[in-house]
């Protein structure tokens, strides 16, 4: 896996929500998902009006995303505009622990 200076700001994170953060707070509607591996805040992708996962990036500087999809597990680097088919693990937990407890809801 092509390296990215970045990786060191994933977190264990816990999502913020089951949908857009801000979406929900305006009532608005989305397309796809995007959870922040700093801080678990979950944005509307770029293809929906919003774009609140971008948006997320641009106010806080949180660079890595990775699609909310149960189904997908690539990952995006805002800062560097880099492209993961897969994150890394967390050191000492398996890669995107928060998704395993997801999953079991």
């Amino acid at each position: 896996m092509t390296g990215c200076p970045h990786f060191d700001q994933i977190r264990d994170v816990t999502p913020s929500a089951n949908g857009c953060e801000d979406c929900l707070k305006i009532g608005d509607t989305w397309n796809e998902l995007r959870v922040c591996l700093s801080c678990g805040h979950v944005g509307c992708c770029d293809d929906s009006n919003n774009q609140h996962a971008t948006k997320h990036f641009e106010q806080t500087g949180h660079p890595l995303i990775m699609s909310f999809d149960r189904r997908e597990h690539w990952g995006w680097c805002y800062a560097d505009k880099l492209y993961f088919e897969r994150m890394p693990a967390l050191s000492r937990r398996g890669p995107w622990s928060f998704m395993a407890r997801w999953l079991r809801r």
